[in-house]
């Protein structure tokens, strides 16, 4: 599904990311992993069309997405979280989700403007969508609440229930677990596995919390420095040398 093809990017004469290559299969739980500094999310930006490469090339189902906006990208199936949210604090969580539904929208300006009635009924799917999806992250019951009142845990599932609302094929997910606790991160594995099992949305996940990508994950992709160091299934990567190094550093031969 996604095919990213010798990726470079630098910033201010640091290398961010250098000559990267992977791929996405369809239907897969696929991790990108790396301590910190590795480049993950510099190539979730560059994925996603917040920042071009300097070199190389994306394609997404068959097609080049390089350069392509952001919101052109999202209109052909690829939607993403962020790893410092990104919420509409002053809106509802219903207005959150809501949000994510107009690039499904095909009423202009003019229309919804004199409310002709294929706008109105637009209008009702969309509510309607987004009370469903609202459902399936267990936030029915806060819809008219404002976003900035939820809790942590529950902000990082409405920025995910925003993004299922663009209907994507496939998800990335920008480290989503980061600040929960242990009871959340655990409910937020389920429904990752459940989005993409049930609803059959393939997903690129960058986590840090190595346990929660070890147990869910089917294919995983490290980064160090930069650079691809391994890829393989979580058990090739967990006893792969250079992942070790990467991680713990090198072993003191004089200790």
């Amino acid at each position: 599904m996604l095919e990213v093809q010798n990726i470079s990017k630098v910033f201010g004469g640091v290398h961010a990311l250098v000559d990267v290559s992977f791929s996405v299969a369809e239907g897969s739980l696929s991790a990108l992993i790396g301590p910190n500094g590795a480049g993950k999310t510099t190539m979730m930006n560059i994925i996603s069309g917040i920042f071009p490469p300097d070199k190389g090339s994306i394609s997404f189902k068959g097609g080049v997405i390089t350069r392509l906006s952001p919101a052109a990208i999202a209109r052909r199936g690829l939607s993403r979280t962020f790893q410092h949210i990104e919420l509409f604090a002053e809106m509802t969580v219903l207005e959150n989700i809501l949000v994510g539904r107009y690039i499904k929208s095909r009423s202009g300006f003019l229309a919804a403007g004199l409310r002709l009635p294929f706008v109105r009924t637009e209008e009702e799917k969309n509510r309607a969508k987004s009370l469903e999806i609202l459902a399936s992250i267990g936030l029915e019951g806060k819809a008219d609440e404002l976003a900035s009142n939820l809790p942590l845990g529950e902000q990082r599932m409405l920025e995910i229930g925003r993004a299922l609302a663009t209907e994507p094929s496939l998800l990335l997910l920008d480290e989503p677990a980061a600040g929960l606790n242990i009871r959340e991160t655990r409910d937020l594995g389920k429904m990752i596995v459940r989005l993409n099992t049930e609803r059959e949305i393939t997903i690129l996940l960058v986590e840090h919390d190595m346990d929660l990508v070890m147990r869910i994950s089917t294919s995983i992709t490290v980064l160090n420095f930069g650079q691809k160091i391994a890829s393989g299934k979580p058990a090739d990567i967990q006893r792969n040398r250079d992942v070790i190094t990467a991680y713990l550093g090198e072993e003191d031969p004089s200790c």
